[in-house]
């Protein structure tokens, strides 16, 4: 496995711009495999509509946009929070009017989005953010949409990148999502092989997804009560709740009214659940 560690600064800090920011001005990028990767040249080789549109979050130096590009597609977005990197995309696409580069945070982007490209975003994040990335992806696809691209099948001692495994991401994304494919790639580069797992995740259309911030939850084995009291709620269709216990997304056939929901949790009276969005 290449050197995949890109911190200057502590990881204690936070994950935010500047932190970002830091890692292209000093050109920290261990994860940068200076081309497209062999699995999402592969899937965009499959799309058939050039006109679909297409976002691409957190999108480093956007080797799969330039790929894109070349591949005659018409409606490509690109958006990182690191105003260095961002400045060298417009310059290296040099406002070509089949893409649009945008400076800004993914979680406030509005849009929607046939297919959105996952290469190295999902493993940037903190593990608290996960369940709000699944409520944004959900959020940002059209009815049919997808999510396609790579995940890491492996754990880091220390991130970012922060790894996982198939059962993780079966469990996160189900309810949302249907998984059409979540499998080890075949073709993926050597260092990374047998390390990477290609996904097709299509929008759930029949599921409302819903985010809540959560208060009074401090251990693992409450978090796990809790998650599965809101889970016997008729018609919902997944929870999840994030590591630090302070988020968690409700994927239900229709949205739960939050008197129900703080109904489920007031067997303890420190329990707060608020709708977030």
């Amino acid at each position: 496995m290449e050197d995949l560690k890109c911190c200057v600064t502590s990881c204690e800090k936070p994950l935010d711009q500047d932190y970002w920011d830091a890692q292209y001005k000093a050109k920290a990028t261990g994860w940068d495999l200076g081309t497209v990767s062999p699995p999402i040249q592969e899937f965009v080789d499959s799309i058939q509509d050039k006109n679909s549109a297409i976002l691409i979050p957190g999108g480093g130096n956007s080797y799969e946009a330039e790929y894109l590009l070349q591949q005659g597609f018409t409606n490509i977005t690109v958006i990182d929070i690191a105003p260095t990197l961002i400045a060298v995309l417009k310059q290296k696409f040099d406002n070509h009017p089949n893409i649009n580069i945008i400076l800004g945070d993914f979680f406030e982007h509005q849009g929607q989005y046939d297919w959105i490209i996952e290469q190295t975003f999902f493993c940037a994040l903190p593990l608290t953010m996960r369940p709000n990335y699944v409520w944004k992806m959900h959020q940002l696809l059209a009815p049919k949409g997808k999510i396609a691209g790579l995940l890491f099948n492996r754990e880091f001692e220390e991130g970012p990148p922060f790894g996982g495994n198939k059962a993780e991401y079966t469990n996160l994304f189900s309810g949302a999502f249907t998984i059409n494919k979540m499998e080890v790639c075949t073709n993926s580069v050597a260092p990374r092989a047998n390390s990477e797992l290609f996904i097709e995740l299509e929008k759930n259309t029949a599921a409302e997804v819903h985010l809540y911030t959560f208060e009074g939850i401090t251990c693992i084995g409450c978090k796990a009560t809790v998650s599965e009291k809101l889970a016997e709620i008729d018609r919902v269709m997944n929870v999840n709740m994030n590591t630090n216990f302070t988020e968690v997304i409700i994927a239900s056939e229709k949205e739960v009214a939050l008197q129900k929901l703080q109904e489920t949790v007031s067997y303890d009276e420190k329990y707060k659940i608020i709708k977030a969005n």
